[in-house]
């Protein structure tokens, strides 16, 4: 792969959004490369400094929703919150919000421009890059806290290089196994390694690997356990969170769909609990943020008659949460799946965990280096349920209209298996309702 692409004459001072992408996505010959030796040479050179608590999310599944409450909650209280995380779905601006709005493409390339002059020979990968230009802008933007999503994993991932006040791990699960490891407990170790000494270390999965655990205890965090150290209660139309000092009575549900959405909730009342002294938090903005919070591509419902859902479930765990919420809600009609998967992904565990929803698989191909050949989910779906009704798609737009048409008013639709099935989708009914309007989703 060259260094960069070849952007004829065009200077790197006449980059627009789209050309620094490109070249960001090139700097690197690896999509990921896990280490902090490269963000911490080029932290230092930018004097990144900053002032306000960082709230560090890291877990297999639940860190966008639980970004997305915390981000709403915190705004809801009054306070300028920011917000960084990953990946997105139509546009790279989605991942850098301040005050619940996205960055602009201005602010943004000056972020990119301020890396770049500092990054000189070191080659930074995509997320690396990203990560020191969201902390740039948000170091010069007088938030009062700021809110980071873990890309992969956590003690090797670039936000870690940076020093939370309070950290989260939703939940531990297997996803990302050629990085991690193949079991929760080294992939625990590794979400672990954003803890750090004398710092609220919640934990939100109901039976965390022992090796999570022991980290908290070696590097000496606070460490909070969900239904040990905090409780949640849910009650008929409403739910408790109690803690030895806090307790919440009749909060209101979550806007996001799901009832394990109540333990990412859980744990983000307990983290507004362990900053509480320096960022003071009502229960009415706690009330008023849950039901506000909204997040593309999880659970999200476009159209009824027939239903049209979006969920970016892309591994076991968050199919089987997507099968409990369909099972949940009635329908008088079938499910069919526009299902595709990226290949380094256990298409084969996500199958399994969605198999009893799904009555008609549309399968399809990712266009993207890592997209597995629809041919090849076909060959999976048909291997792990040789009576399924499969049809195959050269494409996700081709398969989601196909869908559309021969769904009937009482089905629905569920568009599933990674961000980009989402993405597609979404762009779709975009350039359906804006047809002289351009979407710029970026690279990946």
């Amino acid at each position: 792969m060259p260094e960069h692409p070849d952007f004829s004459a065009k200077s790197i001072a006449d980059f627009d959004l789209n050309d620094w992408l490109n070249y960001i996505e090139a700097l690197h010959p690896k999509d990921i490369e896990m280490g902090l030796g490269r963000v911490n040479q080029v932290k230092a050179r930018l004097n990144l400094q900053y002032q306000f608590p960082v709230i560090m999310v890291a877990g297999t599944n639940g860190k966008g929703s639980t970004c997305a409450m915390l981000e709403h909650i915190y705004h809801a209280a009054g306070y300028r919150v920011a917000s960084y995380s990953s990946p997105h779905l139509l546009h790279y601006n989605e991942r850098i919000r301040i005050a619940c709005h996205e960055i602009s493409d201005e602010d943004l390339i000056r972020a990119f421009q301020a890396v770049e002059f500092a990054r000189q020979e070191i080659k930074l990968t995509y997320f690396e890059f990203g990560t020191l230009a969201a902390m740039w802008h948000l170091c010069a933007s007088n938030v009062d806290l700021a809110i980071l999503e873990v890309g992969l994993g956590g003690r090797l991932d670039a936000v870690n290089a940076f020093e939370p006040s309070c950290t989260i791990v939703t939940s531990v699960d297997l996803d990302h196994m050629e990085f991690l490891g193949d079991t929760r407990e080294l992939i625990g170790a590794e979400k672990a390694g954003i803890f750090r000494k004398n710092i609220a270390a919640i934990c939100g999965d109901l039976s965390p690997p022992i090796s999570l655990i022991q980290h908290a205890q070696n590097v000496g965090a606070s460490l909070k356990l969900i239904q040990q150290d905090f409780q949640l209660e849910r009650q008929q139309d409403c739910w408790r969170y109690s803690s030895t000092q806090y307790t919440l009575d009749e909060l209101p549900m979550p806007a996001l769909v799901g009832d394990f959405q109540l333990h990412n909730a859980s744990c983000v009342i307990a983290a507004i609990e362990s900053l509480q002294s320096i960022l003071p938090v009502s229960k009415g903005a706690i009330c008023d943020g849950l039901l506000t919070v909204r997040l593309h591509g999880r659970y999200q419902y476009l159209s009824s008659k027939p239903d049209v859902i979006l969920d970016v479930a892309h591994n076991p765990h968050a199919a089987k949460s997507l099968a409990a919420n369909l099972k949940s809600t009635v329908t008088q009609g079938k499910t069919i799946a526009v299902f595709a998967m990226l290949a380094d992904k256990d298409i084969k565990g996500v199958i399994q965990a969605i198999a009893g929803e799904i009555d008609e698989w549309y399968v399809a191909g990712i266009t993207h280096v890592r997209g597995a050949d629809g041919l090849m989910i076909q060959q999976i779906v048909n291997a792990e349920l040789p009576e399924a009704v499969i049809q195959l798609f050269d494409g996700v737009e081709n398969a989601y209209d196909q869908a559309c048409i021969n769904a009937n008013e009482n089905d629905r639709i569920i568009i599933l298996g990674s961000f980009f099935t989402v993405a597609e989708v979404m762009r779709t009914l975009l350039t359906a309702t804006f047809k002289n309007r351009t979407i710029n989703n970026g690279p990946r």
